[in-house]
């Protein structure tokens, strides 16, 4: 009885750790800065989100989901306009390079030295989005998953029978909203399972998905109700007695061929090769030395001491 006890009250946490340091990027001032001037406002924000988190909701367990490729050639290859938007560079035999504000892409090694000397699980996989490792850890869990994430994306993943929620800030992360099943049905008209159906009808400016010209989040949202899912939807379209408008049949026609690849790039993966990696909590610093020195390095003061201190209790 006890160990089942302790299996309900144990807690994965996932971050999307990019969105993470982009919103302490431009939630925290540019004037906090290490002792050579240099802006660690990302660094900085970043430890004071993940101490927030670990205080408030006492993870026992959390990783930091990377981005090893933040445009995955596989999804490209489908649809051609992902992402290419915030594309700084192309690089024609490797990885794009994305447009980063110029005083934050330093700032990235940075918050990953220091995760690593902290001992806090850090992973990305190559060929993969941050998302893709969030999706895969979460199908694996044992236990109920709170991802932290401000992507509405990864809404998908929302499943109560396995409690898997995400909080999602609202300002910094001290005002999150807590997204569950029910959440979803009131905004938006369906559960976690038919999230990714609904992004990819309504398409996503933000990430280059163009959607189907016309059906909006809320015609998306009827479509669904009515035919369940997407494969619903699109055997609907060839039956002449479905409650389909002549409108909405002539447009989801003519998306075919956006809507026989869309599902696989707007869908997480749920099958990446994940390392081996320790993902309890640590209560103490893997590499005190190394974190000594980035924090006088980098003037973590405050920030770090904190996360140290909510890391030890």
């Amino acid at each position: 009885m006890m160990r089942s006890v302790t299996q309900r009250t144990r807690r994965l946490m996932l971050l999307d750790t990019a969105s993470l340091y982009f919103r302490a990027y431009f939630g925290v001032p540019d004037s906090v800065r290490a002792p050579d001037g240099t802006p660690v406002n990302a660094v900085r924000g970043l430890l004071e989100f993940i101490d927030r988190l670990v205080r408030d909701h006492r993870p026992h367990s959390l990783v930091a989901c990377m981005d090893a490729d933040w445009r995955p050639a596989w999804r490209v290859e489908l649809i051609p306009s992902y992402k290419a938007h915030r594309v700084a560079e192309e690089v024609p035999s490797g990885a794009d390079v994305e447009e980063v504000p110029d005083t934050l892409s330093p700032q990235v090694p940075v918050i990953e030295d220091v995760l690593d000397a902290l001992g806090i699980a850090r992973v990305g996989v190559a060929g993969y989005e941050a998302d893709d490792v969030i999706g895969t850890f979460t199908t694996r869990a044992t236990t109920p998953v709170d991802i932290v994430t401000g992507d509405r994306d990864l809404f998908q993943l929302v499943d109560d029978a396995r409690e898997v929620r995400v909080l999602y800030p609202l300002k910094g992360v001290g005002s999150l909203q807590i997204t569950d099943e029910s959440l979803l049905r009131q905004k938006y008209g369906v559960g976690g399972a038919g999230y990714a159906d609904l992004a990819l009808l309504r398409g996503d400016p933000s990430d280059g998905l163009p959607g189907v010209p016309g059906i909006g989040e809320k015609t998306a949202a009827k479509l669904l109700a009515e035919f369940g899912d997407l494969a619903g939807i699109l055997a609907a379209v060839g039956k002449p007695a479905a409650r389909l408008t002549p409108t909405q049949r002539k447009r989801l026609t003519e998306a075919a061929p956006y809507l026989a690849v869309a599902p696989k790039v707007v869908r997480v993966a749920a099958d990446v090769p994940l390392p081996a990696v320790d993902t309890e909590l640590p209560r103490a610093p893997r590499d005190p030395a190394a974190l000594d020195e980035l924090a006088t390095r980098w003037g973590l003061g405050g920030s770090l001491r904190r996360l140290l201190d909510t890391l030890a209790q």
